[in-house]
Formats: C-alpha cells, structure tokens, sequence
C-alpha cells in the first residue's frame, strides 16, 4: 500500500508519540504504512502527492485565530508550509483527514470563519450525524449519536458555502466537514481514547484548558466516556483511500 503521511506539530515527544501510535493502531497501520513528518522540528520536506495513499494532519498546539503578531516564529513558518500544501492537496483533491487543528488549517484556507465562539472545554460531548453524514464513506458503522474527546480554543464559527457539514453537536456547531470529494476536517479527536487524553491532560494542564490544579478531576471525568465509536472515523479513513 502507498503510505499515508501524518503531519503534526506537537513539541513534545510524548505526545507526539502517542497521536503516531494512535492513527497506528486505530487505522489498523504498519509503521511503513504511516510516513511520519515532525513539521515542528524542520520543514516541510518534499513529497510526491502521486505517491501517497493521503494526509493526515494530527492536532496541535498552535490557535489558528490569533492575530499574526502574537504567533511565534515557528508557528507563522508552519503555518505557511501548510497552507502551502493545503493549496496543492485541496487542487488535486487529495485524501485529507485534519482532526481538530484540521478544521483551522483547512478551515482557513477555504474561507471558513475560525474564531473563539464555539471553543469548548475538555470532554466529550454528544456529537450527531447530519443527514448528508449519513452517506458518507467515513461515517459508515458510526452510530447517528456518538461520543468523541474534544478540547479547544477556537473552531469554525461559520462554513463556506461550498462546504458539508457531516457532524454537529450543541455547544459547536462544526464538528465534521468535508470539500469536494476527499477533504475532511473534524474538530473532535477521532484518534483519542483515554489513555491519549489523559497524556495530553497531563502535558497541557499549564495550557489554559482547564485550572491546572483541577488535572486529576479531569482525568476522572474523561475516564467515564467511551469514545470507540469515533475511532471508526480514522479506519474508515485509511480503509477507502489506501491505495496499492
């Protein structure tokens, strides 16, 4: 099979780490099935789209919606080398799947409004499945309610025309969308169970999500969620777009 290509820009190695293993094991991957890019840490290095099955853009740290000033150097280099490639996958419509910092990537670069409106606090909220989501190949298996780990700053407050929305819920509105034929972003986390989140509880407790000092309360309460049925959403994924 042709590999599909994570990108992700998490600094740090546990976490970083741990999304890999995650679209791994939930998109039922062999490492040599996953190419594996740390944009983070370098440039973005060339790649031939042709020869890859599709992309995968994990989540990440950076808020999209802040003003450009406030952005440090790094984030303002990875955010150009992304929309970079946004340009190229979004013209060829090449197989993207963008969870949670794919809504602002993708999101921004078709003309979506990302702002702070529907951020939401770290849980799992009841997410539901639109009557075009109903159809749609990376939502078959999943029930019309299901439940998925979310946690953000900022999210898509209003969608362009062009685009569909497949999952909503009450507190956000834009929970999944899809462009043309093979573009999808999810703000939920189709990747995390809840050994992952509570990792990231643990390494961003000093990000402002949540009060730090709460950590443990907030591990009790992920821990009561089962969220299995979003990680049909990563093989549904891998299993339509891998190509031999």
């Amino acid at each position: 099979m042709k590999p599909f290509v994570l990108i992700a820009t998490r600094p740090e190695d546990v976490t970083a780490d741990g999304e890999y293993e995650a679209f791994l094991r939930y998109g039922n991957l062999r490492e040599r099935d996953l190419r594996r890019v740390r944009l983070e840490a370098g440039p973005l290095p060339e790649f031939d789209l042709d020869e890859i099955s599709g992309v995968i853009l994990g989540g990440s740290p950076f808020t999209s919606s802040i003003p450009s000033a406030e952005k440090s150097a790094l984030q303002r280099r990875v955010e150009a080398e992304l929309s970079r490639l946004m340009d190229a996958v979004v013209a060829d419509d090449i197989p993207l799947l963008g969870a949670c910092y794919g809504v602002g990537t993708l999101g921004v670069h078709q003309g979506a409004i990302i702002d702070s409106t529907y951020a939401e606090e770290l849980g799992a909220p009841l997410l539901r499945v639109t009557d075009a989501g109903r159809s749609d190949p990376l939502l078959v298996g999943i029930p019309d309610e299901f439940r998925s780990f979310v946690g953000h700053k900022e999210a898509c407050a209003k969608l362009p025309d062009h685009a569909t929305l497949l999952v909503t819920a009450d507190a956000c509105p834009v929970q999944m969308f899809k462009i043309k034929q093979n573009l999808y972003g999810t703000q939920f986390h189709p990747e995390l169970d809840v050994p992952g989140i509570h990792v990231r509880i643990e390494t961003y407790k000093e990000h402002g999500y949540f009060p730090a000092d709460t950590a443990e309360e907030v591990k009790a309460y992920t821990a009561s969620f089962d969220v299995s049925s979003s990680h049909r959403v990563v093989a549904n994924f891998t299993e339509y777009y891998g190509r031999r």
